[in-house]
């Protein structure tokens, strides 16, 4: 989240970071965002497992509040670690975007770097894509890939994931703002 606005503003991309939202309270980000400019809000999940369509019209009515709406806006899900109800993901539907540290199709949902190193891949990476109702399943945007060292351990490994994820998640967004974007059926077409 933070890299993404952090790009935005320096790369002046034609888009404004308008609201940070988070699940908890104590999320760092929410100070990140604050100090960035950033309005902030927060909207508390405790006790409602898996997707929520009372939780998610709780989202989408801090984001009408903020005008982001169906036909003009982006939502970057960056550490939301919360699934999206089918109705959410409609309501957004592609525009919604979502990074994975790994090259999808591959090692979907979570602890992807482990599953990666259990099954002993010579390539990870990470993968922009938009969110659709299945886990980590929708359209790709862009996708980056990192050796895989013979001692890489979850955390190594993970941290040179991130390095690209920052680079090829601002780069989605800045594509998305320009207009270059499209999907016809489940690819995504850039231009």
């Amino acid at each position: 989240m933070e890299h993404i606005i952090k790009s935005i503003k320096k790369s002046k991309i034609s888009v404004s970071p308008v609201l940070v939202i988070s699940n908890n309270a104590n999320a760092e980000g929410l100070e990140i965002a604050k100090k960035l400019g950033v309005k902030t809000e927060i909207i508390e999940s405790k006790g409602i497992k898996g997707a929520s369509w009372d939780f998610d019209k709780k989202i989408i009515s801090a984001l009408e509040k903020h005008n982001v709406k169906p036909k003009n806006g982006l939502i970057c899900l960056a550490g939301f670690m919360r699934i999206m109800s089918p109705e959410f993901i409609r309501h957004f539907k592609g525009r919604i975007m979502n990074i994975h540290p790994a090259i999808l199709p591959s090692f979907p949902g979570l602890h992807s770097q482990k599953q990666a190193l259990d099954y002993g891949v010579k390539f990870s990476g990470c993968t922009v894509h938009f969110v659709d109702e299945g886990i980590d399943t929708g359209p790709i945007i862009l996708q980056d890939v990192v050796n895989v060292k013979d001692d890489d351990t979850e955390e190594t490994l993970s941290k040179r994931i991130l390095v690209k994820e920052h680079r090829i998640y601002a780069k989605a967004v800045k594509l998305f703002a320009e207009g270059k974007i499209r999907m016809i059926g489940h690819k995504t077409i850039i231009s």
